[in-house]
This record gives C-alpha cells, structure tokens and sequence, in this order.
C-alpha cells in the first residue's frame, strides 16, 4: 500500500551534506587545520606562553637595536647618526602600522557590535535600541557614494516606522541588498578561481597554498564591502571567526550531494577526478564565503534570504564554463 505525504517534497540538494567515508579533500584538511590552529592559539596558558615569548624577543631585540646604535655612535658619529635615523624611520612606521591595526580591529568591532545591537533589540522588541541601530548604520556607511541612494530612501522611511521589527527589517531592505549582491559576486569569483586551479594546476600542494590565498583574500573583501577594514591582525582575527563559525555550525564537510546539486546525478564519475576535485574546492570555498559573509556582515539575516551554497557554486562554475577568451 503507497502512502501519500501532502506537502512539497524537499529536494534532495537541499538535504545537508554528508561526509565522504575516505579522506577529505586537500581543501577541507586545510581548513580543519586553520581552523585547530586559530582555535587553539588565543586563550589558555599556551596564549600567554606565546603573548611572553613575543614580548621577550621584542625587548631583546629593541635591546640590541639601543646597543648597536649607542655603540656606533660612540666610533663614528656620521655612521651612528645614519643608524639613529634608519632607527627613527623603523619606529615611525611600526608605530603607523599600530595604529592602522588598532583603527582596523575597531571598525571590525564595530561591526560586530552592530550585528549584536541588531539581534537584542529584535529579540527585546525595543524601538530605541532599533533606532540607534539604525543611527550607527548610517554613521558607518556615511560617506559611501554607493550607499548614498539607500541611505536616503532609508531616511524617508525610518520616520514612518515605529517598532523595533520595523525599523530594522527597513534597514536591512534598504541597505544590504546591494552590498550582499558585492559580497555574493566576491564568494562566486573565489570559487571560480579556486576550481579552476585546482583542476588545471598538476602539483600537489599548489593547489592549496592557491585556495587559502583567495579564501583569505575573499574574506577580507567582504568585510571591506560590509564596512569593516582588515589589515594584518585584522585578518587573521577575522580569518579564525571565520573557521570559527564553519565550525560551529558542522558547515565544514562536503559531499557527493553537493557536487551533484551542480553537475548532476552520476555525471561527475564520468568527468576527470581534477575536474571533481576543483568542484570540490570550489564548494568549499564557497562554505567559506557564506561564512564570512554571515559574520561580516552588520545586520543579521532576518527579511532577506540568506546565499546559499549550491546557488553561490552553480554561479560559479556557470561562470568558469562561459568565460571567453578577452571578454
């Protein structure tokens, strides 16, 4: 007897990924390494190990720096006086370089403050925190040719909004349409890229080593699009938050699903095992952009859908099979 389930079936491409029983690709064993290894580095008494060590061989070697330059001064006053200002100019930049992190991990906390701001004031219902919200929104993208437009209609409309779901799902709707077509294009150029050396490239590791450059390079521009700046620390901070949340939320594995929710049914076992392993990489890295775009981004989803991978993949090597040569 058939029994009859009402409802719409659900595709199998939505279906969450499963392992593959043998080793993982050379992509996913470089993000579960990453990732162990920003987790593993921050807190703890291997933390503090490491904030001494770095802090000792600074004095060692600021230390030896002072000696050098006193010792040479006292021999010959013209070589001394060369090594005092190349000493100067060193200091000048290391303290330009400083503040550039400093100014860089602000702005990125400041986005993470507005993403936190965001979901309390929904969860608490409060309009005033909504509102001031919305105030920081504008702040943060005052300035921006591009967001000029959306800024404006989201000034007309604010006025008309009262209650805290409102005004952020206004803010939302007004603002981070565009900048999450910017982010999504970035993820889909990345993926792109990096099936696309995977599948041409014959060494072993290069492929690799390619992967977590674009990722890295990836990340940094969607928190660039949503407003943050990254610079060195920056980066790797916002690189480990990353990793963090693929990890959190088991988004880090990939299976034959999601390479057939691209190629379709059995048509990868007839491809060649680079070209597979390219898809493979790109859906990995396209796992990575959907991440980074989650925590760079200063508003939670909410009215908007979120990307999806399958869809960011799809774009991707859509785009890697019609690009022409000089289009």
């Amino acid at each position: 007897m058939m029994i009859e389930v009402e409802g719409e079936t659900p595709s199998p491409a939505e279906a969450p990924p499963l392992p593959e029983a043998g080793a993982p690709p050379a992509m996913e064993r470089a993000i579960r390494a990453q990732a162990a290894t920003g987790a593993g580095t921050g807190t703890g008494a291997g933390g503090w190990a490491l904030r001494a060590l770095g802090a000792l061989l600074t004095l060692a070697l600021s230390v030896a720096a002072w000696d050098f330059v006193t010792g040479l001064l006292a021999r010959n006053a013209v070589l001394g006086g060369l090594a005092a200002g190349l000493a100067g100019v060193a200091l000048l930049a290391l303290l330009v370089f400083a503040l550039r992190e400093i100014g860089a991990i602000r702005r990125l906390t400041r986005v993470e403050g507005l993403r936190d701001g965001a979901g309390a004031a929904r969860t608490t219902g409060d309009a005033g925190a909504a509102r001031a919200v919305v105030a920081r929104l504008r702040s943060l993208y005052a300035g921006r040719a591009d967001m000029d437009w959306a800024l404006a209609r989201m000034r007309e409309r604010a006025a008309d909004t009262a209650d805290a779901e409102g005004l952020l799902a206004m803010a939302e709707t007004e603002l981070m349409p565009a900048l999450d077509r910017a982010a999504t294009a970035e993820v889909e150029a990345a993926a792109r890229q990096v099936a696309a050396v995977t599948a041409l490239m014959p060494l072993a590791l290069a492929d690799v080593a390619v992967a977590l450059a674009a990722n890295l390079r990836m990340i940094r521009r969607v928190a660039t699009i949503y407003g943050g700046r990254t610079g060195g620390y920056g980066s790797l901070r916002l690189m480990r938050r990353v990793f963090a949340h693929l990890i959190a939320t088991g988004a880090v594995a990939v299976g034959d699903d999601m390479i057939g929710s691209v190629a379709g049914g059995g048509l990868m076992s007839k491809l060649s095992r680079r070209f597979g392993e390219g898809v493979v990489n790109g859906a990995l890295t396209a796992r990575v952009g959907v991440a980074a775009i989650e925590v760079c981004r200063p508003l939670p989803f909410h009215a908007l859908p979120r990307p999806r991978v399958h869809t960011l993949l799809s774009g991707a090597v859509t785009g890697l099979f019609s690009a022409r040569p000089g289009g």
